[in-house]
């Protein structure tokens, strides 16, 4: 079976919101993921009758989705508690049992991001670091190369610096999808929020290494680190509410 059959088979299985978050992987992904197919049985889960007509009673499928889906007007949120100046954020990433990057990065640093891309950098990559707030970069130096051939994994811990308390973003997680259309290596895992918001779940943090093409495909050429909270913030005011309702320790 054909890489793009996978796909076919697994599309159809998926919920809107990660179907949705497939079309951002890259662009081959995003050009299957927009077939109406997948949102007519997306739609079925949701709206089964309306999907018993012979054609959508909308332009798409997708646009259906979108219409009724999606917050049409999104709640204004009061100033988040927490602000950038008092975090700080524990960065620790391995090849196999080896540690290659260590780093306290002080909230500020972290959300300023990568001011100045590398030259060289393509295209898709600058465009990703030139996006909304929501996304938290940091820019490695010296770089460092990771072998693709070995396990390579990330922890990622935050502290707040008024209460000197803790909390777990990313517990060891393997990078296992590289992005050479876009030059990532993607791994993520699923936020431990409070008891107190029991009902706030699957939200997923992601981290990438950014990387150069040095047109070696056995070794990545890392220049930045790249985390954000796109199942569930948007701009810089969300990812504090987020941070704020994780389970601090």
């Amino acid at each position: 079976m054909s890489y793009e059959e996978i796909l076919k088979v697994v599309f159809p299985l998926l919920e809107g919101a990660d179907l949705a978050s497939c079309m951002a992987v890259c662009k081959q992904w995003r050009d299957m993921a927009q077939d109406d197919y997948f949102w007519k049985c997306v739609c079925a889960k949701r709206w089964p009758s309306i999907c018993k007509r012979p054609d959508p009673p909308t332009v798409t499928y997708y646009k259906l989705y979108q219409t009724f889906y999606k917050r049409q007007h999104r709640q204004i949120l009061l100033p988040p508690r927490l602000s950038f100046d008092k975090l700080e954020f524990f960065i620790d990433i391995w090849t196999d049992d080896k540690l290659i990057f260590s780093e306290v990065v002080p909230g500020p640093v972290l959300h300023t991001g990568i001011k100045s891309p590398p030259p060289g950098i393509c295209d898709r990559l600058r465009f990703q670091l030139e996006g909304p707030d929501c996304k938290m970069t940091l820019p490695v130096e010296p770089r460092f190369k990771v072998p693709l051939g070995e396990t390579v994994s990330v922890s990622v811990l935050v502290g707040r610096k008024d209460s000197n308390r803790v909390a777990c973003i990313i517990n060891k997680s393997v990078f296992d999808y590289i992005d050479r259309t876009s030059y990532r290596a993607m791994a993520f895992d699923y936020l431990g929020l409070s008891p107190a918001h029991p009902f706030v779940p699957g939200i997923r943090a992601w981290i990438s290494l950014l990387f150069m093409d040095d047109r070696n495909d056995s070794v990545i050429d890392v220049f930045g680190i790249e985390m954000d909270f796109c199942d569930a913030a948007k701009s810089r005011d969300e990812v504090l509410w987020l941070l704020d309702i994780l389970d601090w320790k």
